[in-house]
């Protein structure tokens, strides 16, 4: 008699991890909004992972931006398109499939869903039905650029995509002129230029960085000015791919004396006298002499505390 054949079949709740392969409980049901990398695959939880390849459903922006991260991490989970031009209709499918006691994961195209996304809605319709909602965090662009603008993090307000028409966009430039925190913005390449010479004009000369592709292989972070940085793309400073604004804070705000001496702390514990000084006058604002002068009356006030 012949041997009967045996065909592998991939299972929908499992995983692959540098090519082992690790099974996925399936969640208790449930809404579960899970962060994805915003451009290295790499940046993901195995939490996320577990969620993913376990959940009974996947709704993201784009499934085949969405394709390629299951792909590489080998996951069968089917994928349903949710995004702003289809929400309406959508989100009553998802609520009944909720209400049918399947695990929903949502996600976005890179990040952490609701930033930026009609995600919300889904949220509130699933809390409001009784739908537990969990939060599986991770990856958010708006944080990678704090991180890395090397202004100050206390405070920060994230505006998103200014109005596209300028007209519009200086009105809101100016409403976020007052604003007494680190300001974050997402904008497209194409419109970076024109953004940032209405921030010049609207902000002043507010220290400020544009993150580009940030974890991906071709990140920039340009720090400078808003002056100097709207001359830059002016004249032609790269604008291509995925970009995040970080501005500081009015200088009234972030340059009063107490806030000074906390930023020079901070500095001081990871770079040279020189370098913090430059790091906290372009954040603050201040006269680099002034900073200079009380980076030195720092030093020699914890020298004479020193055992």
């Amino acid at each position: 008699m012949a041997k009967e054949r045996k065909t592998a079949v991939a299972s929908p709740r499992r995983y692959t991890v540098g090519g082992a392969v690790f099974e996925a409980a399936r969640p208790e049901p449930g809404l579960y909004l899970v962060a994805t990398p915003i451009g290295n695959l790499a940046d993901i939880s195995l939490r996320a992972l577990e969620v993913l390849a376990g959940c009974d459903l996947i709704a993201c922006e784009d499934t085949r931006v969405s394709r390629r991260l299951l792909d590489r991490y080998g996951i069968a989970t089917p994928l349903t398109p949710y995004h702003e031009h289809n929400a309406a209709a959508a989100r009553p499918k998802l609520m009944a499939r909720l209400a049918a006691g399947a695990a929903v994961a949502l996600i976005s195209d890179a990040g952490t869903p609701l930033v930026s996304d009609p995600g919300y809605k889904l949220v509130r319709a699933a809390q409001d039905a009784g739908h537990a909602v969990t939060a599986v965090p991770g990856a958010s662009s708006v944080m990678a650029a704090l991180n890395v603008a090397g202004l100050p993090t206390d405070r920060f307000f994230f505006e998103g995509f200014l109005p596209a028409k300028q007209a519009a966009r200086q009105k809101r430039i100016a409403a976020l002129a007052a604003v007494p925190a680190t300001l974050v913005l997402f904008e497209s390449g194409q419109r970076l230029p024109a953004t940032l010479a209405d921030l010049a004009s609207g902000l002043g000369a507010r220290a400020a960085a544009v993150c580009r592709e940030l974890t991906k292989r071709h990140e920039e972070v340009r720090r400078g000015d808003l002056a100097t940085l709207s001359r830059d793309y002016a004249q032609g400073a790269e604008t291509r791919g995925e970009i995040v604004i970080v501005v500081a804070p009015p200088a009234e705000q972030s340059g009063e004396a107490g806030d000074v001496d906390a930023l020079l702390r901070q500095a001081l514990t990871r770079a040279s006298l020189k370098d913090a000084v430059g790091e906290v006058a372009l954040a603050t604002g201040r006269p680099r002499r002034a900073v200079y002068q009380r980076a030195l009356e720092l030093s020699k006030d914890a020298g004479d505390g020193a055992p």
